[in-house]
């Protein structure tokens, strides 16, 4: 069972700190993806002619399927990553705030920071602004870096991986999305699930550590 106290030994030999970036960085309470989720269901009602409903069921489906919406979008109807990627990162911050206790327990963190993403760098960089959380980290990867194959494919994660030559087995990696630490649990990494509930037992073998509070949790680092 995934341990809810964060023993510091786990995470003495972590050389590289990887963070998600929605639903982990801000708390989900806020509600930013909310935003997001409806802008790719009008993207995908102008796209395909459905109606709301039906529409904001297939976007869903994609996210089931294959991670990302824009993945399965991109598999069914070729749709140009780059404008739609803009388009639905079109959205209002301002939910955002900034948080002292979270930036001062990244930055007290040894070693390499990075943040990953399923949408984009440039989001990313917006949402870590209204955080208060810029210059924080040492790189910032989106989809786009993983030629906009999403987490949780073990090609996105090789493809990020590689290109910042982080060493798994020296690296933590923090998510909300369960499904996206079964990659990095399986290269060796120290998996934390961060969100309100924990999975059950008989499904979080992946999982090393839940927290519902990402800024206490590092601070006992």
């Amino acid at each position: 069972m995934p341990s809810h106290i964060a023993p510091e030994p786990a995470f003495r030999h972590i050389r590289t700190w990887v963070f998600d970036l929605d639903n982990t960085l801000y708390p989900p309470s806020v509600r930013l993806f909310d935003q997001i989720d409806a802008r790719m269901t009008d993207f995908v009602m102008r796209l395909t002619g459905l109606e709301r409903t039906p529409a904001d069921n297939l976007r869903r489906q994609y996210w089931l399927d294959y991670g990302t919406t824009l993945a399965g979008l991109m598999r069914h109807h070729n749709v140009d990553p780059v404008p739609y990627m803009e388009e639905v990162h079109t959205i209002d911050f301002s939910v955002l705030s900034p948080d002292p206790g979270l930036r001062a327990a990244i930055e007290a963190l040894p070693g390499r920071r990075i943040v990953y993403t399923n949408g984009s760098a440039p989001y990313a960089r917006q949402v870590l602004a209204a955080r208060g959380l810029s210059g924080l980290f040492d790189a910032i990867y989106g989809v786009e870096h993983a030629d906009y194959h999403p987490k949780p494919q073990p090609q996105a994660f090789a493809t990020v991986f590689a290109a910042d030559g982080l060493e798994p087995r020296e690296a933590a990696m923090f998510e909300d999305d369960p499904r996206n630490l079964r990659v990095p649990h399986d290269l060796g990494m120290r998996t934390v699930h961060v969100a309100p509930q924990p999975l059950p037992a008989a499904e979080a073998a992946h999982i090393h550590h839940h927290t519902d509070d990402l800024s206490g949790f590092l601070a006992r680092l």
